[in-house]
């Protein structure tokens, strides 16, 4: 007996430390997602993680974690992440704080965002943290997000779908009952807003979800694959007896080949990573399999409902570090490539878990369990793997394998213009690998992009990048971002001993950050991660809560205080109206804690609050009268320990809280609200005359008119 219990004991002990080791193994993969770059106008600008350069953005430009981009006044760009399109108008700064297959996590410190989510799977979220508050989507929907430019107010216009706003100590449930004007970083300081009007910016991006509603390529592509609906213009879908439904292109030159027209650039953790010139791309290079059929290329989508895994390309790569090409100069070093062919097995770059080599495989193409499981065991993942056991469709097929010089290949310069021909006979003595054994530059990093090359020739326009103090604003989160990128300078060494392959997630985090890195986005988490999320939405908007009638502390703020409508009666306008001063609505019902329910010993007895007070009129001094207190939360949630309490609101606390009339009215110079004591109840008159001093003599004659009332008093 003591046997056996040694031995369930020793392999539980076995079965622990194997599903640690690949629980950690596990961790260590990329993201199954990217973002996509998939539409600009104007000048839009672009700097990838950890580098402080701007150059002008690229058009199907993978995004990851650190990402920074800058829309010039009148540019637009759209994000594409799955199941969301997150547009941009101009003068917008957006940072990709994280993106990983749980969260889409957004810096906005400027600027407007249009967020469409069109599905969501059960525990992704999409978050936008801004300078006053994180918002989280977990609905589909429609949003627009704004923050103005000086970054001290964001609005929360909720036209379709429910999101949660997190403050310092306080969460709400936003929805398309009443939009919000949100001012300092608590939710305490707010307006209600009008329901605005469509502009132009909403409009068009109306029309850029129109393309993902009525996309005919929808029934034939994973919902995951991330630019599907560029196919539908510019190629049609057919069925081929041996793969089923394929796409065709229908405008490429004659001799086209996949991944021909394009670059090469290098993005962490995926390393190196086709960026494609046709608009539709982007779906066509990083999903599915390409085949050659009677002179034609079809592209094969993987399994409709299978979750689509982003490839930074799916390729086979010839030859390696001798590898060379002739050329006008003489010889040089070059490096080659072909597409995958269907049921060919993908062998990722960077080191990857079991699972996701096998879902990466299964989820882009349909291949046999036995021929990934064998793959695998012979998949290096720390060197160059020479792969000479298989036989690859497309590398016989006339035109497939494209070459370039390294110079162009790390240079990310465009393939077509310096794509070489490469005979038979060399190729079939070249290796074939699953690494481009070639070292990152910097020009590798930033792409096309950079200055002096792709920008001008391609006409984009050039903007002046972002005022630099626009990213620098802090914002609030509701979940902690991704750790800050090191930056290219900090990895160069160690990408040279082990060229094309990227660094690990271990290598990764010892790393320190170069001198010449951008600076780590300033980021406040103000709810813990294991906070449920709120379920209670706030009340509907009465007519009191329209704009007008709610404004918060930002007009006090500014020093243009807008008088209140003529139309409310008295009692709600009070003599505050009458000063110009702004009135501070109550908050919709809060979700995070407030401060408890104060006892009637510290809420002052009736007749101290006065009559006046309870009807909600103001008092005797023409003062304005407090609001009553918000009311209680419905759902708790406990603040972390490094999260200040919400203090109640002014016109809720104790008269000994609430300081000296002389403060309160230096207050209210300063542009603040200030709430008045409540008047005192008043006294019978008899009372008040008996009790009350006389006061002392102060005019000539004053003293003769008191002797002789005192006379007629003893008579």
């Amino acid at each position: 007996m003591q046997l056996q219990t040694f031995r369930l004991r020793a392999a539980a002990f076995v079965a622990g430390v194997a599903l640690l080791a690949f629980s950690g193994w596990a961790n260590a993969d990329p993201p199954s997602r990217v973002a996509r770059l998939g539409y600009m106008s104007g000048a839009v600008s672009f700097s990838p993680a950890g580098e402080t350069e701007w150059d002008p953005a690229t058009i199907n430009r993978p995004l990851g974690s650190g990402d920074r981009l800058w829309t010039d006044e009148r540019a637009r760009a759209e994000i594409q992440i799955g199941g969301a399109s997150v547009r941009m108008n101009g003068a917008t700064s957006v940072v990709v704080l994280n993106l990983d297959d749980r969260i889409a996590q957004l810096q906005l410190t400027q600027g407007t965002l249009n967020v469409n989510v069109r599905r969501l799977a059960p525990n992704q979220v999409v978050e936008v943290d801004t300078p006053n508050l994180a918002f989280t989507l977990r609905k589909p929907g429609a949003y627009r997000i704004e923050v103005d430019p000086d970054g001290n107010a964001t609005d929360i216009i909720v036209r379709k779908g429910q999101g949660e706003a997190y403050g310092e100590g306080a969460a709400y449930v936003i929805d398309a009952r009443q939009p919000y004007r949100f001012m300092g970083t608590g939710l305490r300081e707010y307006e209600y807003l009008s329901a605005p009007p469509v502009d132009e910016f909403d409009r068009w991006a109306s029309s850029r979800d129109r393309s993902y509603d009525s996309s005919p390529s929808a029934r034939y592509v994973s919902p995951d694959v991330v630019g599907y609906q560029d196919l539908d213009a510019n190629g049609t879908w057919r069925v081929e007896p041996n793969y089923g439904n394929v796409w065709v292109p229908n405008r490429v030159a004659t001799g086209w080949a996949p991944y021909r027209d394009g670059h090469w650039t290098w993005i962490d953790p995926w390393g190196w990573t086709w960026v494609d010139d046709a608009p539709w791309g982007f779906a066509v290079s990083h999903y599915g399999r390409w085949a050659h059929m009677r002179g034609t290329w079809v592209w094969v989508p993987g399994p409709v409902r299978a979750p689509a895994y982003y490839a930074p390309a799916l390729v086979a790569f010839v030859g390696g570090s001798n590898f060379q090409l002739t050329i006008s100069s003489g010889n040089v070093g070059g490096v080659a490539w072909f597409p995958l062919a269907p049921r060919e097995v993908y062998r990722p770059s960077y080191p990857v878990s079991r699972g996701y080599f096998e879902q990466i495989n299964r989820s882009n193409t349909v291949v046999n369990t036995t021929v990934i499981n064998n793959t695998y065991k012979t998949y290096n993942t720390t060197n160059v793997t020479n792969i000479t056991n298989v036989i690859y469709a497309n590398r016989v097929v006339p035109g497939a394998v494209i070459a370039v010089p390294t110079t162009t290949f790390v240079q990310s310069q465009p393939v077509s213009k310096a794509a070489v021909r490469v005979s038979r006979e060399q190729l079939a003595r070249a290796a074939v690998a699953n690494v481009a054994a070639v070292a990152p530059t910097e020009k590798s990093v930033r792409g096309a992009g950079g200055r002096g090359e792709r920008g001008e020739q391609r006409g984009q326009q050039r903007g002046e990048g972002p005022p630099e103090r626009v990213f620098e604003r802090p914002v609030v989160a509701r979940t902690a971002p991704a750790a800050a990128h090191a930056g290219f300078a900090a990895q160069r060494e160690q990408l040279a001993t082990k060229p094309g392959r990227p660094l690990d997630a271990a290598d990764r985090k010892g790393l320190k950050p170069a001198a010449a890195a951008a600076p780590a986005p300033v980021v406040n988490v103000v709810a813990p991660a294991q906070v449920a999320p709120p379920t209670v939405r706030p009340p509907p908007a009465g007519p009191a809560a329209r704009k007008e009638d709610s404004r918060g502390k930002s007009d006090d703020r500014k020093g243009t205080p807008t008088p209140l409508p003529a139309e409310r009666p008295p009692e709600q306008r009070g003599n505050a109206d009458q000063r110009g001063q702004a009135v501070v609505p109550p908050p919709p019902r809060p979700i995070a804690p407030v401060p408890a329910a104060r006892s009637p010993e510290q809420r002052g007895r009736p007749d101290q609050r006065g009559n006046g007070e309870q009807r909600g009129q103001t008092g005797e001094r023409g003062q304005q009268v407090a609001p009553p207190p918000p009311p209680r939360p419905i759902v708790a949630m406990p603040a972390p320990a490094a999260v200040p309490q919400v203090a109640p609101p002014a016109a809720t606390r104790p008269p000994e809280q609430r300081g000296r009339p002389e403060q309160r009215r230096n207050g209210e110079e300063r542009g603040q609200s200030a709430v008045p004591p409540p008047p005192a109840q008043a006294a019978p008159k008899e009372e008040r005359n008996a009790n009350r001093p006389r006061p002392a003599a102060s005019r000539p004659g004053d003293q003769d008119n008191e002797r002789k009332r005192g006379e007629d008093n003893r008579r």
